[in-house]
């Protein structure tokens, strides 16, 4: 039973799991998205969120604050830089886990950690689904302006075509 156990140990010491998520957090950053286990995926998570909401706000105490994690320069510059900027509005939830299926080797439960607003594939899919039309908007109101348009298109086209 894990009463009262707030984090994921990873079967580590302290210092190595501090390292290890310092290092992922990283690679997170620097990448967009890296594949790992399930559980260190979860623990992630927990690190990088943090960080991120604590770089909307770009100030050296922030910054050094975000450093002292990260322990590297170029992550850092990443996040304030590229990462903030757009995940400014989102009030949480920066990162997705996806669950890829099981490594070869151990047979360990392997997950994809990424960044939910850098996925280029899924923001194009959410972009054509906002384009699909509805039955509601199919009404005869929705029609009327199309109609309109297409007359006054017609005689545009044939100076082109000439």
């Amino acid at each position: 039973m894990r009463h009262k156990k707030a984090i994921n140990h990873l079967g580590r010491k302290s210092g190595h799991r501090k390292a290890l998520m310092a290092n992922m957090a990283s690679s997170l950053i620097k990448y967009k998205r890296i594949e790992t286990t399930v559980a260190k995926a979860k623990a992630l998570r927990t690190y990088v969120e943090p960080l991120i909401t604590k770089s909307k706000e770009d100030t050296t105490h922030s910054r050094r604050v975000v450093f002292s994690y990260l322990k590297d320069k170029e992550a850092v510059k990443e996040l304030f830089g590229t990462i903030a900027p757009k995940v400014a509005e989102r009030p949480g939830g920066y990162t997705r886990v996806l669950h890829t299926g099981f490594r070869l080797g151990d047979g360990a439960d392997m997950a994809l950690i990424e960044f939910v607003d850098f996925n280029e594939a899924a923001l194009a899919s959410a972009k054509k689904e906002e384009k699909k039309a509805t039955r509601r908007s199919r009404s005869k109101k929705a029609e009327a302006p199309k109609a309109e348009e297409t007359p006054a298109e017609a005689p545009k086209a044939e100076e082109q075509a000439e």
